[in-house]
């Protein structure tokens, strides 16, 4: 699958599709939540690391007692850098929550 065609899938999944424009550098906003069995893996630092993405994480629970943690987070790079992160993610079989108003409220509705 060219990149192209990957972008447009997981945006519409995620229902991100207005979130990537034209521009170099773009915003998207997620929730991540990660198996009990991924919370030892460095996840949120390969979206740095290998796909140089810059991350911004908003909010995060790990408990151990629970058997799942969360990631509020907001990644900033060129449209490519995102849709090959969010691929990274998507291939972990990590439930993921678009939101696409980077700059506005919070979760809560």
């Amino acid at each position: 699958m060219t990149v192209q065609n990957n972008r447009h899938a997981v945006e519409s999944k995620l229902g991100l599709s207005s979130v990537f424009n034209k521009s170099n550098v773009t915003q998207i906003r997620l929730r991540i939540y990660i198996p009990q069995r991924y919370q030892q893996e460095p996840i949120i630092s390969r979206l740095t690391s290998e796909y140089a993405l810059i991350v911004n994480i908003t909010e995060a629970v790990l408990l151990p007692d629970r058997d799942w943690g969360k990631f509020d987070i907001e990644l900033r790079g060129t449209p490519s850098q995102i849709c090959s992160g969010l691929t990274y993610l998507e291939k972990l079989q990590l439930k993921i929550l678009g939101k696409p108003n980077a700059y506005g409220d919070g979760w809560s509705y």
